[in-house]
């Protein structure tokens, strides 16, 4: 069933804000707009239940009612029950959390797979391990395509390989990692996977349990929600590490890895994401049971996205000013397209596209490692084009003439 675009941004606020009126959002890989039950929930909680939840009072057991129903709701559009849930403030900070309970695991000569793919939020905080006696193994990518060739990781797994961090698909290149290939390999050297998903989730939430991933991460203001991260991570993986909660807490499963205690306001409107994929599911399959929901609201976003990215792709292929960074067909990758204009630094062409209402983004996005390994400079970057579900046709020729207008 194709993707009903009008009611989609009736969900939207962004989508009737006037000072946004005229505007294509072309940045949601940096982050996505929220939706409408988000911020509903955001601004009543703030209203009428800004207290210390979990309490005997009932503004305060209704505080944690709310923030209860975040995990419930969300766990299964990511196909894991609740107890794999973890809140925290962004990604970068729960992965770095996640690599400090990893330490007191990890013995020295322990070995630790990174890539040069990643952001460097699932890069940086595992290559500080090094510092600890573990040693680090880079999978490298193909500097040509920016392509992360399971092939190569054969040669990397060992006795002493204790971790597999890698993305499922690149904030840069974009292609989509066969996750449940790499997670397969490494399990059966006795590894644990890492799996940074934030590049993929916006364009629907994975069944993370299928992937194999023991643990997957990704950030919710990129999946029309809060300004918070969350990691699903499996129970048996969970108790080898280290509690990173306050020590009295520490057989408090939501605890053990938020050294600094939820952000309860966040986690309650969290679960207006979940709402919204209801609503979603609902307006388009009225009649459809709701055990397959989840699959359903990926397939919609799945099937609305790719032929905007396959005109994208196909129009910037005609445009002899830029070079497209990563694979250049719409199937088995995400819509984001990363380009290196020729002639106009990125951040100039940004700007001047801004100037037109289409917001976009340029520089390395933390992808520095990536960027130097296909032989583009850091600085000043690339142009980046990242599209979800409500964008629209619209928005992509608009976009495209205008690239072709500048370049």
């Amino acid at each position: 069933m194709p993707l009903d675009l009008d009611f989609v941004r009736t969900r939207f606020p962004a989508f009737a804000e006037p000072s946004l009126s005229g505007t294509a959002f072309f940045e949601n890989a940096g982050g996505s707009y929220a939706c409408g039950p988000v911020v509903d929930r955001l601004a009543t909680y703030y209203r009428r239940l800004k207290v210390q939840p979990y309490g005997s009072y009932p503004a305060s057991q209704e505080a944690g009612a709310w923030m209860d129903a975040a995990y419930r709701q969300l766990a299964p559009y990511l196909g894991v029950p609740e107890d794999w849930l973890h809140f925290g403030p962004s990604t970068s900070q729960n992965t770095y959390v996640l690599a400090q309970a990893c330490r007191r695991w990890l013995a020295p000569g322990d070995e630790v797979v990174v890539t040069n793919q990643d952001h460097e939020a699932n890069s940086g905080v595992w290559r500080c391990l090094a510092g600890d006696g573990i040693v680090i193994r880079e999978w490298c990518v193909e500097p040509d395509s920016g392509h992360l060739d399971p092939a190569r990781l054969t040669a990397l797994l060992g006795a002493r390989t204790r971790l597999v961090c890698f993305p499922h698909c690149s904030n840069i290149v974009a292609e989509i990692n066969p996750v449940a290939e790499i997670a397969d390999m490494a399990h059966r050297h006795g590894a644990r996977c890492v799996v940074d998903g934030v590049s993929f989730a916006g364009h629907g939430l994975p069944d993370v349990a299928a992937l194999g991933a023991d643990a997957y991460l990704f950030s919710l203001y990129k999946t029309f929600g809060p300004h918070q991260g969350l990691m699903a991570i499996r129970p048996d993986f969970l108790e080898r590490l280290g509690n990173e909660g306050h020590f009295f807490n520490a057989e408090q499963t939501r605890k053990r890895m938020n050294p600094a205690g939820p952000d309860h306001a966040q986690v309650a409107a969290a679960a207006g994401i979940a709402e919204y994929f209801d609503a979603l599911d609902a307006h388009h399959y009225p009649n459809a049971p709701a055990t397959d929901r989840p699959a359903r609201v990926r397939g919609l976003l799945h099937a609305a996205e790719e032929p905007l990215l396959a005109r994208l792709l196909d129009g910037l292929g005609r445009l002899p000013g830029l070079r497209v960074l990563g694979p250049t067909q719409a199937r088995g990758r995400a819509a984001t397209v990363s380009v290196l204009p020729r002639d106009t630094p990125p951040q100039v062409l940004a700007a001047g596209l801004a100037e037109q209402g289409l917001m976009v983004g340029a520089g390395h996005f933390y992808a520095v490692r990536l960027l130097e390994a296909m032989g583009v400079a850091p600085a000043p970057g690339v142009l980046r084009l990242s599209m979800v579900h409500y964008n629209g046709a619209d928005d992509v020729e608009r976009l495209l003439a205008a690239l072709d207008a500048a370049c």
